[in-house]
């Protein structure tokens, strides 16, 4: 898979200060990301970080398709298909190793990031959307972490963003892989501001002539600019899909165990199409990845942002010298059969030996390919 990212510097009207554009170019893909990509994105933010010009940054993808739709798993597929395990690992330790980095520099980034979320924003995407600080959506967006259809699982972080959410948001949308309009990811916390797409243009114009020289607080200036786009936003915006499943799903999480919180799910009345792909995804996911999104959001939501990337690297590497997550890429995106054979059947045949192994680190402390993140 081929891709790049275009930088530019737009030049603001007091003739110092420039708004720095990242435009991910991988339209062929969805925008989806290379590793080159990760790299390149995540060089240049740490080098525009550390210029006192530029004021703040324009997240977006190429096209109208996809802000980004994921990471490039068909290349990680190939490396787990071909390689030796001990070559599966260090490719996969190299790549999630990267991306974890350029996800943990936009979380904890001292500049404002707006993440023009237009289209597709799913799995690897997710990482750098929910990085952003301020997170927009227009009304053709769809946003998901539909790893558990791979049988991986929801990463980039989202150990510590679905923890975030509302309670049983995060593990519903982990266990589901179901997709949130702009409508559901406002009501749901997941986005930040509903614009319309063509009101880009107008972005980038006021964010030019903003008086960045007095400016105290570059966070307050972008935030405003976007609410006043966003009160202007009447027609088109899609009907909610999940709020209206809200009680149900927030119940369904209170389940003693995972089975039972499965069987609440499934149990869920409405019969709308959402819900009801919802329910599929889950029924024909792959166990092991459910048992991961139940086990991050269950034993994991009060570790910090660090420790969530360092945990997430050794699942992932684990994950793919696994086969389970080999499979599932085939299944779904090689040969498109969709019928992926998972190692157990169903949720109830699953091995905790298996789960239990995947939560055990790779590296030591000292030694992990993540030790230099700090703590946040």
């Amino acid at each position: 898979m081929t891709g790049t990212v275009h930088f530019s510097e737009l030049p603001c009207s007091d003739s110092e200060h420039k708004i720095g554009v990242a435009t991910l170019d991988n339209a062929a893909a969805l925008n989806a990301l290379t590793l080159d990509m990760i790299q390149l994105l995540k060089d240049k933010f740490e080098q525009w970080q550390d210029d006192e010009n530029i004021v703040c940054i324009l997240l977006e993808g190429q096209g109208e398709k996809a802000f980004c739709a994921g990471g490039d798993v068909r290349t990680m597929h190939d490396v787990m298909r071909d390689r030796t395990p001990d070559e599966t690992k260090e490719y996969c330790t190299r790549f999630f190793s990267v991306e974890y980095e350029c996800d943990y520099l936009l979380h904890t980034y001292y500049k404002p990031i707006i993440a023009w979320g237009e289209g597709i924003v799913m799995g690897g995407g997710m990482g750098i959307y929910m990085g952003s600080s301020h997170k927009v959506v227009t009304p053709s967006s769809k946003i998901a972490m539909p790893e558990i259809s791979i049988g991986l699982y929801p990463d980039v972080g989202g150990t510590w963003f679905l923890n975030r959410l509302d309670e049983g948001v995060g593990l519903f949308l982990g266990l589901t892989g179901a997709v949130v309009n702009a409508t559901d990811a406002i009501g749901t916390h997941l986005a930040d501001h509903l614009v319309l797409a063509e009101h880009k243009s107008t972005l980038i114009e006021q964010l030019q002539v903003a008086e960045w020289e007095s400016v105290e607080d570059a966070y307050e200036v972008v935030t405003e600019i976007l609410e006043s786009l966003s009160e202007e936003v009447i027609d088109g915006i899609p009907e909610p899909q999940m709020l209206p499943y809200m009680t149900p799903i927030q119940e369904a999480s209170k389940g003693d165990s995972l089975l039972q919180i499965v069987d609440s799910i499934f149990a869920i009345e409405g019969g709308s199409q959402w819900i009801e792909t919802a329910k599929t995804n889950l029924r024909t996911g792959s166990p092991i990845s459910a048992y991961i999104c139940y086990r991050q959001v269950t034993d994991y939501h009060h570790i910090s942002l660090a420790d969530c990337f360092r945990l997430e690297l050794s699942l992932s590497v684990r994950c793919a010298l696994l086969g389970e997550f080999q499979e599932g890429v085939r299944a779904r995106l090689v040969d498109k059969d969709g019928s992926p054979k998972w190692k157990f059947a169903n949720i109830a045949q699953v091995d905790i030996a298996v789960i239990d192994n995947l939560f055990e680190s790779l590296w030591s402390e000292d030694e992990h390919p993540l030790s230099q993140l700090g703590h946040y």
